[in-house]
């Protein structure tokens, strides 16, 4: 089985490549792919449970992917303080160009399944370059 962390360094550069070719509307486009197609988890999880998938989906996901977080969950309100994300770690590690608005999928991946369940969903990014960023979603 091939970790998600693997998958990194591929997609910042796939990244890279649709926004040269195609525009920065075309990587947005493949976001929303990834999040109707590849995310059927998280919506599941969210559809049947809410904040409480919530929590069951991203403890298991940062988990895996050896994230530095703190996490806070209230009925009401749910929320990741990112301290150190570690696909930002694994690229700045690397050595490669990181796209410029890596960090701007977990807004969009993400944002259409919360919402969709009538969640309000708000990102901060407080250090792109350090990977350090926060999420709170809340019930409406």
């Amino acid at each position: 089985m091939i970790s998600c962390t693997e998958f990194i360094l591929a997609y910042n550069e796939l990244f890279s490549f649709l926004e040269e070719e195609y525009g920065r509307q075309a990587v947005i486009e493949f976001w929303k792919y990834i999040s109707d197609r590849f995310l059927s988890n998280l919506d599941r999880l969210v559809r049947e449970k809410g904040i409480e998938g919530m929590k069951e989906y991203w403890t298991h996901t940062l988990t895996e992917e050896g994230a530095d977080y703190e996490m806070r969950v209230t009925p009401s309100e749910f929320e990741i303080y990112m301290k150190q994300c570690p696909s930002v770690n694994t690229l700045n590690r690397s050595g490669v160009r990181k796209y410029p608005n890596y960090c701007d999928h977990c807004n969009i991946l993400y944002r259409i399944i919360i919402e969709k369940y009538g969640f309000s969903y708000d990102y901060e990014f407080l250090d792109r370059d350090k990977g350090i960023c926060r999420l709170i979603v809340r019930k409406k």
